[in-house]
This record gives C-alpha cells, structure tokens and sequence, in this order.
C-alpha cells in the first residue's frame, strides 16, 4: 500500500487530473459533458468553491479548484461530483455495485505560489494541443480558456506557440 499524502490547505487552490476508467473517451459527446458540468454545479450548490480553470478532454480532465477560507475537503467534493456524473453517464454499476466512469482516485498538487498557479493554468489551457485534439488552444470547445480570455488572464492569441513553462510537464 502507497505511503502517499495529500497536502491540505484550507482556502487553497489546487491543481487537479482525474481520469477516466480504462482511460475510456466518455467525455466525447455534449451528453457526458453536460452531465458533469450538472454534477459540478450541483455539488457547488451545497459545498462551495470556485472554479479557476478547467480542461475536459475525452478520457481526462485538469482543473484548479479554489476552496473557501478555512475549508480543506476537496476530496469530499471530488466524491460527490464523481458520484453525480456517474449516476447520470454510466448508470449500470458493477459486481461491487461500483459504476465504471472514473478511476477510483484522483492526482493534486497544491498551489504555491502565483508562478505554480500560472504554470498550472497555461498546462490546463494547452492540454487539448499536447494531446494533438486541435492545433490551437481557443479551439477546444470544453475549456475555461475563453473566459479567462475574457477577464484579460490570457491575449486572445494565447498557446500559438508551446509555453516555455509547460514544457517538459506531465501531469496525467
């Protein structure tokens, strides 16, 4: 059994890759995508947070999550989001009565500083390029690239080029 150890910060952000079962493309259709952007909103509803960026591509998703102040259980969020979108994309559960959309953990880092969050920004906006999905960023229809457009985080010609800071990064 891993020895591994999530960092907890309450109020942090965090950078997150959760990927799907098997590596299975289920967020290639708007159903699926609607379904956890449902999901999302739901949880949010109840335990708070805010959304920085987010990346859905079809067998993975990147997103940086901030938490309220004093508030550490984003993995709770995480299990019930989870839940939720499973309910709705992969309804038929298992042996264990388990359903088979989601690999059972999920990959965070803490953010440290503003580098670390822009780092971790521009990896989430220039994924669906790494994976050879489109040739320009602004292209992916399942990003927050276009509103951080829009708040002036990003030139709207942003990722014609490979980021010099993303270079080398392997968060899968």
């Amino acid at each position: 059994m891993s020895d591994y150890r999530r960092a907890y910060v309450a109020g942090g952000s965090y950078f997150f890759t959760l990927v799907t079962w098997r590596r299975k493309r289920v967020f290639s259709d708007q159903y699926a995508i609607d379904a956890l952007r449902s999901a999302m909103h739901k949880v949010k509803r109840n335990r708070p947070f805010d959304v920085e960026g987010i990346v859905v591509l079809p067998d993975h998703l990147h997103c940086i999550l901030r938490l309220p102040e004093g508030d550490t259980d984003f993995s709770g969020r995480w299990r019930e989001i989870k839940k939720a979108c499973s309910r709705s994309v992969a309804p038929i559960s298992d042996h264990r009565r388990e359903r088979t959309l989601w690999q059972r953990r999920f990959w965070e880092h803490a953010i440290r500083d503003r580098n670390d969050w822009r780092r971790h920004m521009d990896y989430i906006h220039y994924n669906p390029v790494k994976h050879g999905l489109v040739t320009h960023p602004g292209d992916w229809p399942w990003s927050s690239l276009r509103r951080c457009i829009a708040l002036g985080w990003y030139s709207p010609d942003w990722g014609a080029e490979e980021p010099e800071r993303v270079r080398g990064m392997n968060l899968e």
